[in-house]
């Protein structure tokens, strides 16, 4: 038969023993949560692109749909009138994002179709925002647009250059065009590296997909 002392000190061994397997089944689960790639960051971003990749096709078939949505890279841009913006100011709305640039032949060949894409489908829970890459000669982007009958996107630039940089670091540009399509969290869809027809049946109904709309 074992003493007193003994049970007791059998007892607080096991006490023990059991504590530190708490705290590591704890550690363990905190971990996994945190090991879920960014489903905390972008808990809505999969459901989304879950809807996106099967229309992933026709003229939008280059669209590389995220497998497991991540934040969009912060950067500073100058918005319409001239203002600081970043991609977190524009949150609470699908977002197209477009860098282009007046010495890029394609950027300038797509922009037609991404003006009647802002008209067709733009509005409060969606917007094509052409972000203008071009550091020298500020006045030309805007002429361009205006002789060239791009009415409906709003003007967006960035002539101190800091988006691509931030970009091309994070190996999502290799080139222009690049579009990004950004859910209302912030967090990236999908990616297109190279132009494509947006305002076509197949970009409208994959937009709208996104959205949530039949």
């Amino acid at each position: 038969m074992s003493s007193p002392r003994l049970a007791s000190s059998r007892t607080a061994r096991l006490a023990l023993a059991g504590g530190l397997v708490a705290v590591i089944a704890l550690g363990a689960a905190l971990y996994g949560l945190g090991d879920r790639g960014n489903g905390g960051a972008c808990p809505l971003g999969a459901a989304t692109a879950a809807r996106v990749a099967p229309l992933a096709r026709g003229e939008v078939a280059a669209l590389q749909v995220a497998t497991d949505p991540k934040p969009a890279p912060a950067f500073t841009f100058t918005g319409p009138g001239g203002q600081p913006r970043t991609l977190a100011d524009l949150k609470g709305r699908m977002v197209l994002l477009n860098l282009w640039a007046t010495w890029c032949a394609p950027c300038k060949a797509e922009m037609p179709a991404l003006d009647r894409l802002q008209g067709e489908v733009g509005g409060k829970d969606f917007e094509v925002v052409a972000l203008n890459l071009d550091t020298r000669n500020p006045d030309r982007p805007p002429l361009w647009m205006k002789e060239n009958g791009i009415a409906r996107l709003a003007y967006y630039s960035d002539p101190a250059g800091r988006a691509l940089p931030v970009l091309q670091t994070r190996g999502e540009v290799v080139g222009l065009p690049t579009t990004f399509l950004i859910d209302p969290a912030g967090c990236e869809i999908g990616v297109m590296k190279g132009p494509a027809e947006w305002a076509s049946e197949d970009a409208v109904r994959l937009i709208r997909a996104a959205l949530g709309r039949s």
